[in-house]
């Protein structure tokens, strides 16, 4: 899959399924800077289009941008942000469940970790979510350009003991030089395609 126009739509603290929230949804989901931004900036070869910031905890809202026409990119708070009081946390956590309960589109979530570190509980916490929830997931092992690649594959099997997956299932991922990135194109074209031909087998008639 090629990405050939990419645009901001929304911000919203609660998330509402009502125009233009209308095409099938791809979120991203990540503890706070793991490179939720600098992924979908990349992704979209749009250096500006997901506002990036040393700062943690920087996406405090549900943001939504089209891309191609065709799907909505949906970028999640991030979670596990030290640096914030108990209430605000509870907020963001509200804000995402309320996402996941309400979201009729959403055909799959991309759910990062930073490579160079074994899950946190937050991640472990969010991924049982997604399993409990019955909502699909790939992991994405962010930051690759900060190890050798040597050193990756021995730090990806903590991932996999934790998160519950094989190897071979974790994308590993370099915002800052496109390793990974054809190959997590290529996922979603076959993931949108799929949801696509669930999505018409269930609209057809029934005799």
């Amino acid at each position: 899959m090629d990405i050939k126009s990419a645009s901001f739509v929304t911000s919203m603290s609660e998330y509402q399924e009502k125009p233009p929230i209308s095409l099938p949804q791809l979120a991203v989901v990540g503890k706070s800077n793991v490179g939720k931004s600098s992924l979908i900036n990349s992704l979209c070869n749009r250096h500006k289009l997901c506002k990036t910031s040393a700062t943690s905890g920087k996406t405090r809202l549900v943001n939504v941008f089209l891309i191609n026409e065709d799907f909505h990119l949906v970028d999640l708070p991030g979670y596990g942000f030290a640096k914030v009081d108990k209430a605000e946390k509870i907020r963001w956590g509200k804000m995402m469940d309320d996402y996941f309960q309400t979201s009729t589109k959403l055909f799959h979530v991309l759910h990062l970790v930073d490579i160079r570190h074994e899950p946190t509980q937050d991640d472990i916490t969010m991924n049982r979510y997604f399993r409990d929830m019955g909502i699909p997931f790939t992991i994405v092992a962010t930051k690759a350009d900060k190890i050798s690649r040597g050193a990756r594959m021995k730090q990806i099997a903590p991932i996999c003991r934790a998160m519950l997956v094989q190897p071979w299932e974790v994308m590993v991922y370099s915002s800052e030089t496109g390793f990974g990135r054809e190959e997590l194109l290529g996922k979603i074209g076959n993931l949108l395609k799929e949801a696509r031909e669930i999505d018409s087998t269930l609209d057809m008639p029934h005799e």
